[in-house]
C-alpha cells in the first residue's frame, strides 16, 4: 500500500507543482505586458493594431460618451496610475491630463500630437482657438500611429521591432485611404457644411471648403436664428444641397437648413464615441457620404 501510494502521490505531486510554476510563469509574462491606457476610440484603435498581444491597453472614455464631455472619476484616476503609458491625442482634446501632473503620475503620457502642425482660428469667431481633430486626418493619423509605435518600443525595447513592424502595416491601409481618398474626390465640388469646426485637418488635406453651423471645435455651440440665416445663405450662394450632421448626435438643425434649401441631410462621423466599425470602415462611409454631396 505504500508503494502504491509513493506511485500515485509523487506523478499527483508533480502536477501540482508543474502547474503552480506554469500560473506563475504566465502571471508573469502577463505582468510584462506594456499597461497601456488610451484616451478615447481612435487611438484606442491605433494602440491596439500595433501592440496586439504584447499590450494591455483600456479604453478611457466610457461607450456612448463625448469625449469632450469627459472627466475622470478617481477610480479612473488610480487605474490611469497603474499604467506605463497614457496614449492621448494632444492639442488640448484631453483638458484633464496637466491633473496628472499634480498626482504625481510615474508613467509617460505619449501626445501623438507631436510633428503636427495645429490649426489655430480667430478666437473672435470660435469658441475654441485650436482644432484638435487631427485623426480625421488619414495623413495625420499615419504620424500618430508612428508617435504610437515609438512610444510602445521605447517602454519595451525587447519587442521593439514588433512594434513598429505592425505600424507599417496599418501605416499601409492607411496609405490606400488617403489615396482612395484624394482620388475620389479629386474632380468633385468643394465646399461642404457639416454641424461644427471638426474637419478643418481634413478639409485642408484634400482640397475643401469646410463651413459650418457651429463655428467651435465643439459640438455643443449655440444655435441662434442669425447663425441659421448665415448658414442657409452660404447653402444657397454656394448650390449646397446636403447639410451633414455628426454621429450620435441630433440633425434637428441640420435638417431646418436642409428644409429651408430644398436639400437633404447626411452624417459625417467625427469617430470620437465608440461604434461598430473600425478607423478606416468609418472614413470609408464619411468619403462616400461626401462623394454623394460633392460629386
Amino acid at each position: 500500500m505504500a508503494i502504491i501510494a509513493i506511485v500515485v502521490i509523487i506523478p499527483l505531486s508533480s502536477i501540482v507543482v508543474y502547474e503552480t510554476n506554469s500560473n506563475q510563469q504566465i502571471a508573469s509574462i502577463d505582468n510584462l505586458k506594456l499597461q497601456v491606457i488610451s484616451s478615447f476610440n481612435p487611438l484606442h484603435e491605433f494602440s491596439q493594431e500595433i501592440g496586439q498581444e504584447k499590450i494591455d491597453v483600456t479604453l478611457l472614455v466610457p461607450v456612448g460618451v463625448e469625449p469632450h464631455d469627459w472627466e475622470p472619476t478617481i477610480k479612473d484616476v488610480q487605474q490611469m496610475q497603474k499604467s506605463d503609458l497614457i496614449i492621448i491625442n494632444g492639442i488640448g482634446f484631453e483638458n484633464w491630463v496637466d491633473n496628472l501632473d499634480e498626482k504625481n503620475y510615474q508613467g509617460t503620457i505619449v501626445d501623438t500630437s507631436v510633428g503636427i502642425l495645429a490649426n489655430n482660428f480667430d478666437e473672435k469667431n470660435t469658441n475654441d482657438s485650436t482644432d484638435p481633430h487631427i485623426w480625421l486626418n488619414p495623413v495625420y493619423a499615419k504620424i500618430q500611429v508612428q508617435n504610437i509605435a515609438l512610444a510602445f518600443s521605447n517602454s519595451d525595447p525587447e519587442n521593439g521591432k514588433f512594434y513598429h513592424t505592425n505600424a507599417a502595416k496599418y501605416i499601409e491601409k492607411l496609405n490606400l485611404l488617403d489615396s482612395k481618398i484624394r482620388n475620389e474626390l479629386s474632380d468633385c465640388n468643394r465646399d461642404f457644411i457639416y454641424f461644427h469646426n471638426a474637419f478643418s485637418y481634413f478639409a485642408d488635406e484634400y482640397d475643401l471648403n469646410q463651413h459650418t453651423i457651429i463655428p467651435s471645435n465643439n459640438s455643443h455651440g449655440e444655435v441662434t436664428a442669425k447663425t441659421l440665416e448665415n448658414v442657409i445663405s452660404t447653402a444657397k450662394k454656394l448650390n449646397i444641397k446636403v447639410i451633414f450632421s455628426e454621429e450620435n448626435a441630433s440633425t434637428r438643425t441640420s435638417e431646418i437648413i436642409a428644409n429651408e434649401i430644398g436639400g437633404k441631410v447626411l452624417i459625417l462621423s467625427p469617430l470620437e464615441v465608440v461604434s461598430d466599425g473600425t478607423y478606416i470602415s468609418k472614413m470609408t462611409e464619411n468619403l462616400e457620404n461626401l462623394k454623394e454631396a460633392l460629386c
